[in-house]
């Protein structure tokens, strides 16, 4: 009833666990653990919930009773120890979309029936308003798939992409803690750039908060603007990024964690949307204009619509800037309407940036203060080359 994550394939348990399987034979880092496929979430569903995620008075919070059972063997076999919960739906990781951000991840739960509870949460974020609105007109209704795998209790972690065909350094990001400050742009990240010969240059960011397995964080002072990385460790990342690459075929998204000073893979997905080239200088940007990290190429004016939460989505309209400190992947349905996305914090590898250059609108990631500095209705210029956001 289960799958091992060693044996997932595509046709039982989507993309994602099947690429982390592809990798665990190859000798790649990955946290082993299990799958509960594509059949399970079916056999709910069929059960007549169209929605089985909220499906109310099952046995095991939710999940019929010899699902549960396996459930709790994998666990004990696994050591009954904190768990990944996250999802590997079958539209999801695929060359042409990422659906970055866009199901549920629940981390660090323990025992079966916080698990079962996180697999119905995971189940659930398949008919999720952002989910659906990221699918948009696209024909036919996903399944899912959910992983489970021990947590890795990351002193750092983060992002990185492996070179592109004409680009030869690996793009790092990282941050203190578990992932989601990255992928979720709630954080600034450092950004290491680390080149075929091994050298290495490392942008330090002022990263305010961190995510533990207790939740976000503040940073202390002393850890703020020290480097999450050191250069040992980002060439390690960024071999062990080759690595990846050359195991699968072609640049790849690769979501990773260290603990111990050991590199662990937690996801590799195909690069979807390749980021801006680092600008050569922004010395010469206007008087005034405010700078930040250029997350998606491209040019757009509108009037900025400052939303600090989904009370202020109706507020948005065609052709609006959205100014925002992050973007929760909850807000992408903005970016299906928005001519241009800029953020207080977050970087270019980040679920909004990837989801802003699949849609093709500019983004610029990491502007201090923009959301004092940049008042609702003001008029302004995105480019999303440059990094560069100007008062018009």
């Amino acid at each position: 009833m289960l799958v091992g994550l060693r044996d997932a394939t595509v046709t039982t348990s989507g993309g994602k666990a099947a690429t982390l399987g592809t990798l665990l034979r190859a000798g790649v880092p990955v946290p082993d653990g299990f799958v509960i496929p594509f059949d399970a979430y079916r056999e709910v569903h069929a059960l007549g919930d169209d929605r089985p995620g909220d499906r109310p008075g099952v046995a095991l919070a939710g999940l019929p009773e010899p699902l549960g059972d396996a459930l709790a063997r994998g666990l004990r076999r696994l050591g009954d120890i904190p768990v990944a919960v996250r999802s590997s739906a079958s539209d999801e990781d695929a060359a042409s979309a990422s659906t970055a951000g866009q199901y549920e991840s629940v981390l660090g739960v323990i025992g079966r029936d916080q698990v079962a509870r996180a697999v119905r949460q995971v189940w659930a974020s398949l008919g999720s308003a952002r989910a659906t609105a990221y699918r948009g007109a696209l024909a036919g209704t996903p399944a899912m798939a959910v992983l489970v795998q021990p947590l890795i209790d990351a002193d750092a972690s983060g992002v990185m992409f492996t070179p592109s065909a004409d680009d030869g350094a690996t793009v790092i990001e990282s941050a203190w803690g578990l992932g989601p400050s990255v992928v979720g742009g709630t954080v600034t990240p450092d950004t290491c750039r680390v080149g075929r010969d091994g050298s290495v240059t490392i942008v330090v960011a002022d990263k305010r908060t961190f995510v533990g397995r207790d939740g976000p964080r503040p940073v202390p002072a002393a850890d703020r603007e020290r480097p999450s990385l050191g250069v040992t460790t980002a060439v390690q990342l960024a071999r062990l990024g080759e690595q990846v690459a050359e195991v699968l075929g072609g640049q790849q998204d690769v979501e990773w964690a260290v603990a111990g000073g050991r590199a662990w893979i937690l996801q590799a997905r195909p690069v979807t949307a390749g980021i801006p080239p680092a600008p050569d200088d922004v010395r010469f940007a206007p008087p005034g204009a405010l700078t930040g990290t250029p997350g998606s190429a491209g040019w757009a004016s509108g009037p900025a619509r400052v939303v600090r939460g989904p009370a202020d989505f109706p507020r948005v309209r065609p052709g609006d800037v959205l100014v925002c400190l992050f973007t929760d992947p909850a807000w992408t349905p903005l970016l299906r309407v928005a001519a241009a996305v800029v953020t207080q914090t977050g970087g270019m590898l980040s679920h909004a940036a990837i989801v802003a250059r699949e849609r093709r609108i500019p983004a610029v990631l990491g502007v201090p203060d923009v959301t004092t500095r940049i008042h609702d209705g003001d008029r302004v210029t995105v480019d999303g080359a440059t990094g560069v956001v100007t008062l018009t």
